[in-house]
């Protein structure tokens, strides 16, 4: 089982304070869909037609004591 994914994404329109992407499904099959970024974010990144999102799983063991 893979520790990540990588997920790429191209502009497909513009909202009123977001960028709207697509995904680029290799499959066919979609994970996210589309994903909205907020305009001011992208500017910092200089404004990109694609993007690669990375999603990793963490096995972060947490204990819940006030339960016991």
């Amino acid at each position: 089982m893979p520790d990540q994914l990588a997920l790429r994404f191209e502009r497909e329109r513009e909202t009123k304070n977001t960028i709207r992407y697509q995904e680029l499904a290799e499959d066919g099959e979609h994970v996210v869909g589309s994903l909205y970024v907020r305009k001011a974010e992208l500017a910092r990144l200089g404004d990109p037609r694609e993007l690669t999102v990375i999603v990793r799983a963490t096995s972060a063991a947490t204990t819940d004591t006030a339960a016991a």
